[in-house]
């Protein structure tokens, strides 16, 4: 069962490798993500750097350029990204197999995105392990690496080892890692703020609950005048113990806990937005006076919406 709701003890420190001919879109997918984490948490939760092999800069298929922070070589951190996307048979070379096997040593895990998977292969990072690709090279990769198991899915961890296909998948195992780092309540603010409708799926190797997604749908349009969790499970045409059951599978809590979550971050979101009064915030989040919503505000938060808006951030003083 997934976790709502976890405490973090520091930021999970990420170096992003990228080679000439990089995907634009798979990185921002990858990072955007981790981006907005930190934002709605007030906190730095992800921790990033740009790197090449020789710290160089490097170009994407567009022609977008990025200065990385260095070399891959002296870096370390809790996971490495391997980028090359496009061309990415002209990055397999010594240098490249020598940087990535010598960088298995300093992170932690290495998570090869779009073409990736190939770069690690050819290092001898995915002997033995079940990992993916592109689908587009999806059956040349296997021919080519008899000693991995490939899947055809959008992402496969293994281990310390996590393989991914295209762009969209990207954003998919991002938002894998903000509720394995972070709980699922996060994830799903961040998935609303991109508009996913990723909002119904839960961690790694689950199916899509459709009917934890209507729930969720319900939710999102019922805010200002909110359903009680039996007219929810009665709008769903199944019992309240089959709701309850389904999304505590799913989400790991309660559609209680959900239900008061959406509405709390319409609440922040006015309280950060907008000049609207506390009392009228209240209102528009189906609350009857100020009083309840700001100590709900506070169990989500750790913090008043008057002190937020204040700028005094998480934890301050009403």
């Amino acid at each position: 069962m997934p976790d709502w709701k976890k405490s973090s003890s520091g930021g999970l420190r990420v170096g992003v490798l990228l080679f000439d001919h990089f995907s634009n879109h798979c990185l921002a997918n990858a990072i955007e993500p981790l981006r907005a984490t930190n934002d709605l948490a007030g906190a730095s939760l992800f921790e990033w750097r740009f790197l090449s092999l020789d710290g160089a800069p490097v170009t994407s298929s567009s022609g977008l350029q990025i200065t990385p922070r260095g070399r891959l070589e002296g870096n370390d951190g809790d996971m490495l990204f391997v980028m090359p996307s496009y061309a990415h048979h002209s990055h397999t070379g010594a240098a490249t197999r020598a940087g990535l096997r010598a960088a298995a040593g300093r992170f932690d895990t290495i998570a090869g995105f779009d073409t990736g998977a190939w770069l690690m292969a050819v290092a001898g990072l995915l002997q033995g392990r079940r990992a993916t690709i592109h689908w587009e090279e999806l059956d040349a990769f296997a021919e080519t690496f008899s000693d991995t198991e490939v899947l055809r899915e959008r992402y496969v961890i293994d281990g310390n080892r996590i393989t991914c296909t295209g762009a969209i998948a990207a954003f998919d195992l991002a938002m894998h890692l903000i509720a394995s780092q972070h709980g699922e309540a996060l994830r799903q603010d961040v998935a609303t703020l991109f508009m996913s409708d990723a909002r119904a799926e839960s961690g790694f190797g689950r199916a899509r609950d459709r009917l934890v997604g209507r729930a969720l749908d319900l939710m999102q349009a019922h805010v200002e005048h909110p359903l009680s969790v039996k007219d929810l499970a009665r709008r769903l045409a199944v019992s309240q113990k089959t709701l309850e059951a389904r999304m505590k599978a799913a989400l790991g809590a309660t559609p209680r806990q959900v239900y008061r979550r959406q509405r709390m971050v319409v609440a922040r979101n006015l309280v950060q937005d907008t000049e609207l009064g506390i009392a009228e915030i209240a209102v528009r989040c189906g609350y009857r006076d100020a009083t309840a919503m700001t100590r709900a505000f506070r169990i989500e938060f750790s913090t008043s919406p008057r002190a937020l808006r204040g700028g005094a951030g998480r934890g301050a003083p009403d």
